[in-house]
């Protein structure tokens, strides 16, 4: 059974190493050790909320269902935190608090037991609590749980009134409720407390807005997000995570934001036992390890159930469910060689510049016995840059400044841009060969055709990219590809899902518009002319180009 002495003593064990946890624990413990020293920690709030779960919290699933709810240490030391510690003017310190956990780590429960305790316990008249996500059914689930509870305490059936989607404390005019997007209307909301549940489903801002400014007439509102990890890096799941680890690495200063990410660390195997605890610290209780073996063992067969295993059992962030590459590999691969050596080696260029109102790509790639060095250039029209999503026109502002993109003047792409650096290609590199797909620029590899660049047509098919697909994905599990330096193709590369047709050949997709992929696509064409070096002749290709356009 969980005590306020536990609680903190978990936060001891685990800076002393003592209990086995990520970097993120160690920090969140770190800071909650710091800060009784220099914040109010009221005991009593802390002990009541303790209290609150194991007299009036009932499990609802399971063996254990209709059993008291004892919390685990873990879950008293977020509890601590949240509920202990106070401003100057004795009100809850903690207003939005993220929490990070693997599936099967009772979450949802927890989340419910919070609810409960904010609409009739809290001191709050008038409460207004909701579980919020971006569908009804999701939004139901904290609630569901929450329903069944009142149903099995018999403390509870005395203090709620339950209906199909209200549950009531008629003594302080308080409910709880679910909440989504979907709902009639989302306006007229005084939220004294969101269960923002599995915030990384959640595609768009809304819900997350409309609840963060409903909070504003409350004297101690609470956000709570609690999600596992998930896929979508551009959304506000993952914008609030990058938070809290900025936060807990004391990059950013926030004394109302509480936040804990229960993962694994970077250099860890994922498919070492010993490390799942980190994302699982209800691993052996609520969590089963014979069902964490059997997962395992299916993602080491199977690549495509590899990202479902790191984002819902280990709390890995990926780009996408079906994610082609291998990101750890790839973020270790070795940087290219300087300039100076790729000038001594062959050179293959792909370009993929299929839409002219979007992101660009040329690469060029040297093959130097069993390796492949690549480096790599991106175009994007200015004006379009922020015509994108928020967070997408930021990072290509971002990469802008920090000259990994080029942005061109106007509203579509310039290919005088690209012209000029293919050009410098040919006239620093040994140039073999420029590969390019004829939709969208074949007018400018006639023009450079005229000049004299050894221009091979590669449309972007099956037939086309898959070998050099395969050829990539073997260089990155041998470590022989050696990489640019440049964070907007490590996007790229992560965005990269894989359709496979009967025959397991290869071709590249992305599962969102705005998670872009031209960059690879241009590697895959660049490494295909390696692959085969046998492209046509400059007249025969010059000739094409005539008849495609009709002269």
């Amino acid at each position: 059974m969980a005590t306020l002495e536990s609680a903190c003593q978990y936060a001891d064990d685990v800076v002393s190493g003592e209990v086995v946890a990520g970097k993120w624990v160690i920090q969140a413990c770190k800071r909650f050790l710091k800060d009784l020293e220099t914040h109010t920690f009221d005991v009593e709030k802390a002990q009541r909320i303790l209290d609150f779960f194991p007299d009036f919290i009932r499990h609802v699933k399971g063996k254990l269902a209709g059993q008291p709810y004892e919390l685990s240490d873990w879950e008293a030391f977020i509890l601590i935190n949240l509920f202990g510690f106070v401003d100057e003017n004795g009100k809850r310190r903690f207003r939005t608090a993220y929490v990070e956990v693997a599936r099967k780590n009772s979450k949802s429960t927890f989340c419910s037991g919070i609810a409960l305790f904010m609409t009739a316990f809290d001191m709050e008249g008038g409460a207004e609590v909701y579980s919020a996500a971006t569908t009804r059914d999701q939004a139901r689930i904290v609630f569901g749980d929450a329903q069944n509870m009142v149903s099995k305490s018999a403390p509870l059936k005395k203090v709620f009134g339950v209906h199909k989607l209200n549950i009531h404390h008629m003594k302080s005019a308080s409910k709880f409720e679910p909440l989504s997007s979907d709902a009639q209307t989302l306006d007229g909301l005084n939220i004294h407390c969101g269960i923002m549940d599995e915030v990384h489903a959640h595609k768009t801002r809304e819900v997350w807005d409309v609840v963060e400014t409903a909070t504003g007439a409350r004297e101690q509102p609470l956000i709570l997000a609690i999600t596992t990890a998930g896929f979508n890096k551009q959304g506000i799941g993952y914008e609030q995570r990058e938070y809290v680890s900025k936060v807990l690495d004391g990059v950013v200063d926030d004394d109302t934001y509480f936040g804990i990410i229960f993962t694994i660390d970077e250099d860890d195997d994922p498919f070492d036992e010993s490390v799942w605890v980190k994302a699982n610290p209800n691993l052996g209780r609520s969590k089963k390890l014979d069902d964490m073996q059997r997962l395992a063992k299916k993602a080491q067969e199977m690549p495509a159930a590899r990202n479902n295993f790191l984002t819902k059992h280990l709390n890995v962030w990926v780009n996408a469910e079906t994610a082609w590459l291998d990101m750890v590999r790839w973020e270790k691969l070795p940087e290219r060689g300087s300039v100076e050596h790729l000038k001594t080696l062959p050179c293959y260029i792909g370009m993929d510049l299929a839409n002219k109102l979007d992101v660009a790509a040329v690469v060029a790639a040297f093959p130097d016995s069993n390796k492949i060095h690549f480096l790599c250039k991106f175009y994007l029209p200015e004006n379009t840059i922020f015509a994108k999503s928020r967070t997408i026109g930021n990072m290509y502002d971002t990469w802008a400044k920090q000259g990994y993109l080029t942005l061109t003047d106007g509203d579509i792409i310039d290919h005088e841009y690209i012209e000029q650096d293919i050009r410098e290609m040919l006239n620093h590199f040994d140039v073999q060969a420029v590969g390019f797909d004829p939709w969208g620029s074949t007018q400018m590899s006639i023009r450079l055709a005229e000049e004299g660049a050894p221009m091979v047509e590669i449309p972007q098919t099956v037939k086309n990219l898959s070998e050099s697909m395969k050829e990539v994905e073997a260089k990155v599990i041998s470590g022989e590809l050696h990489k640019d330096k440049n964070p907007m193709m490590d996007w790229m590369a992560s965005n990269i899902v894989v359709k496979l047709d009967r025959n397991e050949n290869y071709f590249p997709n992305k599962e969102h518009p705005d998670n872009k992929i031209d960059g690879m696509v241009a590697l895959f064409m660049a490494v295909n002319r390696i692959l085969t070096d046998d492209g046509i002749s400059l007249d025969d290709f010059l000739s094409d180009s005539i008849t495609i356009e009709g002269f």
